[in-house]
């Protein structure tokens, strides 16, 4: 298309991501880029959430799937049928006629792999199948996407596992757990490390709702939310200012994880979820 394309992204490239193609290339500041004439903003409700400074002076095109998501930019291209915002990056690419090379294919893959799940989500259809049938056929392996996504864990994630499960809690339909920073310290992880706690909870029998508190630094907590579809918890999410997907969602909450956790079930209760209900 004649254009050169810098990708900053605040927290750098996830360890299972970077054996990604052009993951050495992606930028952890805009100051690191080459003067843009536009940019591209994915699955961001706003533009601090990119935790990048200066884009505001730019033009400004957002791309989300979402349906939490906000119309904060110049221009809004919003599509919650879409499975992944990978989904709209491949229809964009087709209509511009652009080829899908093995590496674009690969990491368009990975991204529609993902955001579905693993193809769990509400959403996913069979255009889900389809999109990921025309992605290997432009090049995408499918075996050696899911082994490093899915096997590549780090020590320290195993050992936060191990503690997470220890705080593991169950009402009823209603699963929660969470790490504090003391044991995040004693684990040796990092946040990143946290990615994915919540599915452990979730994957109990019986379980319709879990949650997963993270401790930061000030006291704060990250909180991870999971559906089996009962509950569109992106709605409980978007209460605390956060959001994502009917069945996969997060936001942020004010501690003692007491009052964390009491908020998120009040909040699950006011939207008519009885955690008792089996």
């Amino acid at each position: 298309m004649g254009k050169q394309a810098s990708v900053v992204l605040s927290d750098g490239v996830p360890g299972i991501y970077s054996p990604l193609p052009f993951s050495d290339t992606v930028l952890v500041e805009t100051q690191q880029a080459p003067e843009a004439e536009a940019v591209i903003i994915l699955e961001c409700d706003s533009v601090q959430r990119t935790k990048l400074s200066g884009l505001e002076h730019h033009y400004l095109i957002n791309i989300d799937h979402h349906a939490t998501a906000r119309p904060f930019a110049d221009v809004n291209w919003i599509d919650p049928d879409a499975c992944a915002t990978a989904e709209m990056i491949f229809r964009l690419a087709r209509e511009a006629g652009v080829k899908i090379s093995p590496e674009v294919a690969t990491c368009l893959y990975t991204a529609v792999l993902t955001d579905t799940g693993s193809f769990c989500f509400h959403g996913t259809s069979e255009r889900t199948f389809s999109l990921a049938q025309e992605l290997v056929r432009c090049g995408a392996d499918p075996v050696s996407i899911a082994h490093n996504v899915y096997f590549s864990t780090h020590i320290s994630k195993m050992r936060l596992l191990g503690a997470a499960l220890t705080s593991l809690h169950r009402d009823g339909t209603l699963a929660w757990m969470h790490v504090d920073r003391a044991t995040m310290e004693h684990c040796e992880a990092s946040d990143e490390d946290c990615e994915g706690l919540v599915n452990y909870a979730l994957a109990i029998q019986g379980i319709e709702v879990a949650l997963f508190f993270r401790e930061e630094p000030n006291g704060h907590f990250r909180v991870s939310l999971r559906s089996k579809g009962l509950v569109n918890v992106a709605a409980v999410a978007a209460a605390f200012g956060g959001g994502g997907h009917e069945c996969a969602s997060g936001c942020g909450v004010d501690g003692p994880l007491s009052v964390a956790t009491e908020r998120l079930v009040a909040q699950l209760r006011i939207r008519g979820y009885d955690a008792h209900v089996q």
